[in-house]
């Protein structure tokens, strides 16, 4: 790159680093909350990735790539997004403002193109490699999309989150020569300066997993000084100074800095510096290259020529960054003065009427920008599949079945249609076969870049692994579950290819992929997983593995639809529902998205129920009703006073419940019946679905001052206003409201104890689940 170009990639990175700042400093001191509470922001994190930012947006990055920036730098990427006219001027006062832009970049919220959510420390960095996985798997499949460099942009102390090192280490992510991540390795955490150095075991273990290292420490200046006789000695005392001592120097100036540039230094380096001036040692000794951008343009292309492995740059940079708090100890959620902004202003040339201006689109800098916005749009994407999902499989059985063998049958189903088999792509962390996809595995063969031998024979399951194959199987991480179905929901933006994708875990450890969870539903991404098996159901499996807030989880997780079902004809159309919504739903906006457009979370159960009450049901009130009712998320299953006549006029009480526990509340009914109390029985299908339609009619009458209806799902299924009991294989609070919403006295049973080892009956009965219990 020519010296021309250097000098006008420099200016635009000054331009960055002062928006930036500002952007920040505005919403802490130009705008009045009103409420006392501190904006916040992000000034020295921002500014040690400008020269990176500015590097890839100006001058390496193609349409097709795809970045996800380390969370606090989101002013950097505003102001990179405004100078190349994509961001309006008016949001660069509304950092953290209600319309304005987000705290963290995130694609939902934020008005300028953000590829990769980014707020919870870890996620976004993995974020692009399971991107990339699914775009091996998109590749493989549909056609070879145009090319795609994944991107990281992360801060070192990221590296200590756990989900890191999952990620790098699952064999779905070897080989991914289109991965980039870049490190700001500024040895600065929230709290401190780092004591010491990681770089040497970080390194080791990026290299142990197969990737590719590169480490960008030195700047030209500190490079040519390393060059002339007797650099190799201040190469060496720079190399062993104590992270501290070097990240002090940030903060000093003239002698003072020389000083403590030397305290301990050996007498060569003393003497290699003597002849330098006060005011050239400082630039030189701190000069890094993660703020050189020659030396940053180089790592970035020794990384695409790397293309059998993944990459990642260490960029040393300096946290603060061209601010006067560069290398405070405490910088992290420092603000610049009043004062600290006049002067970079002034330092920038600007003024305050021109401190928001873009770049003269005549001057070189303004025709790069020009150039690079050109360079870097793209057509928009199309959200929806484009296929009709059927609204059952017709799936039969003549004997007690458990929802986990249903869901099975339903994907096998699902797979041998002609429109929608394709689409379909399953993952599960070393569990597939447990959770019953072993028939699905059967049909489609499990997905690897290159055919694989298989070494022996299983009559059960034919673990084929081709690039045909429909399912990408993960070690054991929970993390890398929902990461990837993260990514696997988003495909139709990252990819260009829409699919159905579905994941598979025991119910107890959804908790372990909480975290990615909640990132891949933020990000607005849709995807169907299965908890399962679930609950004290599990019996003999022990409390460690008995399953009791996920219910709870799953109703109140946002962009979730949490989905519980007792029956096999009620998981079908459950089931073939939630694809229909995946494969059809709108194109969101960042203000409004559709009421229900996301992930769908099935709670299943290994304990086989009798089929019988539900066809009951099905013949009282037929197919078009009864199908209605389930996927509203309730309906009758008993009704007392046609099942028991001579109770027509006898006390009457609902009992409510989902999932595995039917069978002992039936019978309670039952039992009821014969003492005198109509008891209706209410298959709850989706928690989920009857809160929300009960919420939305309260908001409505909260915000209009009228009194609220009662919204259709629970009329239908509670037309009666007397005394509920709840009965849930899982926390009872989960369905205590349930008497709030029908207006009558209700009794909550369910698990409110860690479980232990023992049989079905055994754990009921401790927990109160027993029609005996229910009848009381």
């Amino acid at each position: 790159m020519s010296q021309h170009d250097l000098d006008v990639l420099d200016e635009i990175q000054r331009r960055v680093l002062w928006l930036a700042t500002r952007i920040v400093d505005a919403a802490n001191h130009d705008r009045s909350t009103g409420d006392g509470v501190k904006v916040g922001g992000h000034q020295a994190s921002s500014a040690s990735l400008v020269t990176a930012m500015t590097a890839l947006w100006f001058a390496h990055l193609d349409a097709e790539d795809r970045v996800a920036v380390k969370p606090h730098a989101s002013p950097v990427f505003h102001a990179i997004q405004y100078l190349l006219g994509n961001l309006d001027r008016s949001y660069l006062t509304r950092l953290r403002a209600r319309g304005g832009l987000q705290s963290y970049p995130s694609r939902t919220k934020d008005p300028d193109g953000v590829d990769f959510s980014t707020g919870s420390v870890g996620l976004g960095a993995a974020a692009p490699l399971f991107a990339a996985v699914t775009r091996r798997y998109v590749d493989a499949h549909f056609g070879a999309r145009p090319h795609s460099r994944f991107v990281a942009l992360i801060g070192d102390a990221e590296l200590d989150e756990g989900n890191i090192w999952e990620a790098v280490a699952d064999p779905a992510t070897t080989g991914l020569g289109n991965v980039m991540w870049v490190v700001d390795f500024n040895r600065q955490s929230l709290d401190r300066v780092v004591p010491g150095v990681r770089i040497d075991q970080w390194r080791g273990q990026f290299e142990a997993a197969g990737w590719h290292v590169v480490e960008v420490k030195y700047g030209r200046r500190l490079a040519e000084a390393y060059a002339r006789p007797g650099g190799e000695a201040l190469r060496d005392w720079i190399d062993a100074m104590p992270n501290e001592q070097y990240q002090s120097l940030f903060g000093l100036t003239g002698p003072a800095q020389r000083k403590q540039f030397l305290d301990g230094a050996p007498a060569e380096v003393a003497a290699f510096v003597a002849d330098i001036a006060d005011e050239e040692l400082g630039p030189l000794v701190t000069d890094l290259g993660g703020h050189d951008l020659t030396a940053l343009l180089d790592a970035f292309a020794q990384c695409d020529a790397v293309t059998d492995r993944p990459s990642v740059v260490f960029a040393y940079t300096v946290k603060g960054w061209g601010l006067p708090i560069a290398g405070n100890p405490r910088n992290h959620s420092a603000l610049l003065t009043g004062e600290q902004v006049a002067a970079l202003r002034a330092a920038h040339g600007l003024t305050r009427d021109t401190e928001w201006d873009r770049l003269d689109p005549a001057s070189p800098a303004g025709i790069r920008a020009g150039q690079r916005r050109e360079a870097l749009s793209r057509p928009p994407r199309e959200r929806a599949l484009g296929v009709t999902v059927p609204q059952t499989t017709r799936v039969r059985t003549n004997k007690p079945i458990s929802t986990q063998e249903v869901f099975g049958r339903v994907l096998v189903d699902l797979a041998r249609d002609p429109q929608v088999g394709k689409y379909l792509v399953t993952t599960a962390p070393d569990v597939a076969t447990s959770t019953n996809l072993a028939g699905f595995i059967n049909k489609t063969g499990v997905f690897a870049p290159t055919a694989q031998r298989a070494w022996s024979e299983d009559r059960m399951l034919r673990w084929t692994e081709s690039p045909d194959g429909q399912h990408i199987e993960l070690g054991i991480s929970e993390m890398n579950l929902f990461l990837l179905l993260g990514q696997l929901g988003l495909s139709w933006d990252l990819s260009g290819q829409p699919l159905l994708p579905v994941g598979t875990v025991y119910d107890p450890f959804v908790l372990r992929g909480l975290d990615a969870f909640l990132y891949g539903t933020y990000s607005g991404s849709r995807f169907v997983v299965a908890g399962t098996p679930s609950g004290i159901t599990l019996a003999p499996e022990g409390g460690a593995h008995q399953s009791t807030i996920t219910a709870s989880v799953g109703l109140e997780l946002p962009g979730v639809t949490f989905v519980e079902p007792a029956y096999a004809t009620s998981l079908d159309w459950l089931l073939c529902d939630a694809f229909g919504h995946i494969a059809g739903a709108p194109q969101p906006t960042p203000t409004a998205a559709p009421a229900e457009d996301g992930a769908y979370y099935f709670r299943l159960s290994t304990r086989p129920v009798d089929q019988a009450p539900f066809e009951a049901a099905r013949a009282r009130l037929g197919d078009a009703v009864l199908r209605r009712q389930v996927l509203a998320g309730a309906y009758r299953l008993v009704d007392a006073h046609q099942a028991y006549p001579h109770l027509a006029d006898a006390p009457t009480v609902q009992l409510a419940a989902s999932g595995a526990v039917l069978p002992e509340v039936l019978a309670a009914a039952a039992e009821l019946a014969d003492e005198g109390v109509a008891a209706h029985v209410v298959d709850v299908t989706s928690l989920d679905r009857l809160y929300r339609a009960w919420q939305r009619t309260l908001r409505q009458g909260v915000r209009t001052a009228t009194v609220p209806s009662v919204p259709g799902a629970l009329r239908s299924a509670f037309a009666d206003r007397v005394p509920v009991v709840t009965v849930h294989d899982a926390a009872s609070h989960a369905m205590a409201w349930l008497g709030s919403a029908v207006g009558a006295p209700a009794v909550p049973l369910g698990v409110d104890e860690f479980g232990q080892s023992g049989t079905v009956t055994e754990l009921y009965d401790l927990h109160d689940l027993l029609p005996g219990s229910i009848v009381n």
